[in-house]
C-alpha cells in the first residue's frame, strides 16, 4: 500500500455549507444542556437549532471525520478497500469498543470502515489513522486542518476515535457541516452508513444505532458516547424527495437522544413537505389567475384582427417576463482560489467592505483545472449596470474583479450570513 507523506484534498461543491453561517463569539464551558441542530441537506437552511455553537466533546462522532479522510484517500487511489493495514500495539490496546485486533496482524481497509460504522471500533479508527498519517497525532492534525477547510471553525481533533481528550472539542453546528460534507462529497460511500451489520471472522456484528431501525427514511450516520460527552448522534433521513441532517449532543441516555432526534427529523421533514404544498398551492393559484385574465382578454378582443390580436396585458406580461429573466442575472467575480473556504471567506470580506453589496448572495463555483479544482468567488444577483458599477468601485480600491453573466442552472447560492 502506498505510504502517505502529504495528504491533500480536492473539495467538490458543498452547497449545504451555504446556509450554515457561524457567529464569532466566546464559548462558555459546555454541557450545561443539550445542543442540537437540523438542516435541509439540499439548501443548507437551518430548520431549528438549540445551543448549536456550544463547545462539546464529540465522542465517536469523531469517526465521521476519520472516515471522511479515508474516503478521500480511496478516491485518490492512495489506498484500496482490499489493502491490508498493519495493526500496531498502540492500536490494539485501544479501549473498547473495539474489534479485537492483535498487534502485528493486518486488517482490510473495508473491514475497518465497516467496524467504525457498525461497531464504532476504536482500534480500527487508530489503524486507519496510523496507516494514513504515520502517527495518530499527525493524523489528528490533518483532521483539524480538514475541519477548518470545511468551515468547522470551532472543532479541534486530538485522536481518530473520539476517546476522551479534554482538548478535543466541537459543536453541533460543526458536526452538521461534517455530515453535509460526507453526504455531498462521497455519495458512493455514504450508503455504507446504513449498514446494520457486518461479518468478521465468521461472527456477525450488529449496529447499536437504533435510529436506523426505528425511524422511517433514516440511512446513517453515527452515534457516540463517553461519560464526559453524554450521548451524541449525527444522523440523516429522507422522505418524499427531502433530506434532513440532524445532530443532537449531551443527552443522559441513548433512549432520550434517539427520541429527541427522531422528533427533530419528523418535524423537519413535515415542515419541508408543508413548504412544498404551499409553493404548489401558490403556483396553482397564480396559473389559474393568469388563465382567467387571458380568457377575459380573449373575449374582449375577439373582433381584433390576427396581426393586432396581442393585447396590452399580453404585451405587458411578455415584457415583464423578459425583464424578470434579465434582471439579477449578473454578478462580479472577485477571485479564484484553491479551496472552497478561502473563496467563500474572500467573497464575504468583499461584501463587508462594500456596503452596497451586503444584501447580495454569494456563488462559489467549482471549476476543473486539470487534475485539480479551483473555486471562483462571485457576488451575484445584480443587473448588468449594477454589476458594472460595483466592479468599477472595487477596482478604484485596487480590488480585482470581472463582470460575469450568471447561468440559470439552478445552482445554489450562499444565503446572507454573518459568517
Amino acid at each position: 500500500m502506498k505510504k502517505l507523506r502529504k495528504f491533500t484534498f480536492v473539495r467538490t461543491f458543498i452547497y449545504v455549507l451555504f446556509g450554515l453561517g457561524l457567529s464569532f463569539c466566546k464559548f462558555a464551558p459546555a454541557f450545561a444542556s443539550t445542543s442540537s441542530i437540523i438542516i435541509d441537506a439540499e439548501s443548507g437552511d437551518i430548520l431549528s437549532s438549540s445551543n448549536a455553537d456550544e463547545l462539546r466533546y464529540p465522542a465517536s462522532l469523531t469517526k465521521v471525520m476519520t472516515l471522511y479522510i479515508t474516503f478521500d484517500a480511496l478516491n485518490k487511489g492512495i489506498i484500496k478497500l482490499d489493502d491490508d493495514l498493519k495493526v500496531s500495539r498502540h492500536a490494539a490496546n485501544m479501549a473498547p469498543s473495539r474489534l479485537g485486533l492483535r498487534a502485528g496482524s493486518t486488517v482490510k481497509v473495508k473491514t475497518c470502515i465497516e467496524a467504525l460504522i457498525v461497531k464504532s471500533a476504536n482500534d480500527c479508527a487508530t489503524v486507519l489513522a496510523e496507516n494514513l498519517g504515520y502517527s495518530e497525532k499527525n493524523f489528528a492534525q490533518t483532521m483539524t486542518k480538514v475541519a477548518k477547510e470545511l468551515g468547522m471553525k470551532n472543532t479541534t481533533f486530538r485522536n481518530a476515535n473520539g476517546l476522551p481528550n479534554k482538548a478535543q472539542k466541537t459543536t453541533a453546528r460543526d458536526m452538521a457541516l461534517l455530515g453535509a460534507a460526507m453526504y455531498h462529497h462521497f455519495p458512493q460511500y455514504y450508503k455504507l452508513f446504513s449498514l446494520k451489520k457486518f461479518t468478521y471472522k465468521g461472527k456477525t456484528i450488529y449496529t447499536h444505532n437504533n435510529i436506523l431501525k426505528t425511524f422511517e427514511g433514516a440511512d446513517g450516520m453515527k452515534t457516540g458516547f463517553t461519560n464526559a460527552a453524554g450521548f451524541n448522534i449525527i444522523t440523516s433521513a429522507q422522505r418524499d424527495g427531502h433530506r434532513v441532517i440532524a445532530v443532537t449532543m449531551g443527552h443522559n441516555t441513548a433512549k432520550a437522544r434517539d427520541r429527541y432526534v427522531a422528533q427533530m427529523m419528523d418535524k423537519g421533514l413535515k415542515r419541508l413537505a408543508l413548504n412544498d404544498h404551499i409553493k404548489d398551492s401558490n403556483m396553482y393559484a397564480s396559473l389559474e389567475s393568469k388563465k382567467v385574465i387571458k380568457e377575459e382578454s380573449t373575449t374582449q378582443t375577439a373582433s381584433i384582427t390576427q396581426t393586432d390580436s396581442k393585447t396590452d396585458w399580453e404585451n405587458s406580461s411578455t415584457q415583464d417576463k423578459e425583464a424578470t429573466e434579465k434582471k439579477n442575472q449578473w454578478g462580479i467575480q472577485v477571485g479564484a482560489f484553491s479551496n472552497y473556504s478561502k473563496a467563500r471567506s474572500y467573497a464575504l470580506k468583499i461584501k463587508s467592505e462594500a456596503k452596497k453589496l451586503a444584501s447580495n448572495p454569494i456563488d462559489i463555483e467549482p471549476v476543473a483545472n486539470g487534475s485539480a479544482i479551483i473555486y471562483r468567488s462571485k457576488i451575484v444577483g445584480m443587473e448588468k449596470t449594477t454589476a458594472d458599477k460595483a466592479c468599477q468601485n472595487l477596482k478604484r480600491k485596487n480590488k480585482s474583479c470581472i463582470v460575469v453573466a450568471i447561468k440559470n442552472d439552478n445552482s445554489l447560492l450562499l444565503a446572507n450570513s454573518q459568517y
